[in-house]
């Protein structure tokens, strides 16, 4: 007998217009995983929090933050968001073991970093609970500041001065197991005003933020590093493909072709899940590639999240987002929760009358700098 597709409920800011679907399995294997999915698209400025409330049942959560791009978990109960103009943190406020409103997690946002507009990408967690996030206009990697817009800490060594030119399409941060910036992705190893848009079929690459030494070149715009058992995984995204970086032979291995542009990838177990958008038809995304390996092996693209067994290569399960839904950025896993809850910013909504008391401040306390 064939499984049916999960149930499916849905909740957001308005009315959705998008579609959601998912394999048969893949609730089951979401469940499993004991986790919630979370999922930007930029192009609609919308963030997914997807769970698993059983095996055959999907709950979605979403809300609306203006081109919100990189999304990472803290390690713990909450997670960073790249916005618009801001790097935000979200806290999960129900306490382990507890439901708020049928949620076992809800997910309001607690700080915001403003940046300006530096077209911010990737972003991770520092061991000081920092937020870090690729600079993609000022081509660095840089860290969020109470008094300034950013404060770099890292720039490819191609780039002569930093300036708000994007002139390499930095995009990718992989974060290594000490929670530091260790390897980040390009378009090009370009120093000019938008230098990566001239030619980008086979220009990527791989950088080594440690050491600054490119580790892998000839990729078509690679997105998504991402460190996992001692391995680099990184998405040739113009050649729709997940794959393994050999750092000491400066090689690129890929794993599996997936029906879409690549870009979004977490490493749970065994398993890659990955991210998948459609092709655009403007100037900067077409001619890739992708396009013509699309159409020699007969695929239709697909805006969707694909659960790939790495042993394999194996796409095992999927969920597809359609309607309004073309793009997909990031994806995270955030553990310990199953029914989740995201609170947005739209007026006279939860972020209005979720109201929370910490714990009493003695008044000297505010003599001294914390």
């Amino acid at each position: 007998m064939t499984a049916a597709p999960p149930l499916i409920r849905t909740g957001g800011d308005s009315a959705p217009p998008y579609s959601v679907q998912a394999s048969p399995g893949f609730a089951a294997w979401l469940h499993a995983a004991g986790a919630t999915l979370a999922l930007t698209t930029y192009q609609i400025g919308k963030v997914f929090l997807i769970g698993a409330e059983g095996e055959a049942a999907l709950s979605v959560s979403e809300r609306t933050f203006e081109r919100c791009l990189g999304i990472a978990s803290d390690g713990s109960s909450g997670f960073v968001l790249a916005g618009l103009n801001a790097i935000w943190r979200f806290g999960n406020v129900v306490p382990p073991g507890r439901e708020l409103e049928g949620h076992d997690a809800v997910y309001v946002p607690q700080a915001a970093w403003f940046t300006g507009d530096v077209f911010a990408h990737d972003v991770g967690v520092a061991p000081d609970g920092r937020p870090v996030f690729v600079n993609t206009l000022f081509s660095c990697i840089a860290a969020v500041d109470e008094r300034s817009s950013f404060r770099p800490v890292w720039t490819p060594p191609f780039i002569s001065a930093l300036a708000p030119q994007d002139r390499c399409h930095l995009n990718g941060l992989a974060m290594d197991a000490a929670a530091m910036p260790r390897y980040a992705t390009a378009a090009g190893e370009t120093d000019g005003p938008r230098g990566w848009r001239e030619n980008r079929v086979g220009r990527g690459v791989v950088l080594d933020i440690a050491t600054g030494a490119v580790v892998c070149r000839g990729l078509t715009m690679p997105h998504s590093p991402r460190l996992h058992d001692g391995r680099l995984y990184v998405l040739n995204a113009g050649t729709g493909e997940l794959g393994l970086v050999d750092v000491a032979a400066g090689r690129f291995h890929p794993l599996a072709f997936l029906p879409g542009f690549t870009r979004g990838l977490v490493l749970h177990g065994g398993h890659a899940l990955v991210g998948l958008s459609l092709p655009r038809a403007n100037e900067v995304f077409a001619g890739l590639p992708l396009d013509d390996r699309l159409k020699a092996e007969g695929f239709q693209p697909q805006c969707a999240l694909v659960v790939v067994e790495l042993s394999s290569g194996k796409a095992l399960h999927w969920l597809r987002l359609g309607g309004v839904v073309r793009e997909l950025y990031d994806v995270a896993l955030l553990p310990r929760a199953r029914r989740p809850m995201l609170v947005g910013m739209q007026q006279a909504g939860p972020i209005n009358r979720l109201v929370l008391r910490g714990p009493d401040l003695a008044l000297d306390a505010l003599r001294r700098p914390s």
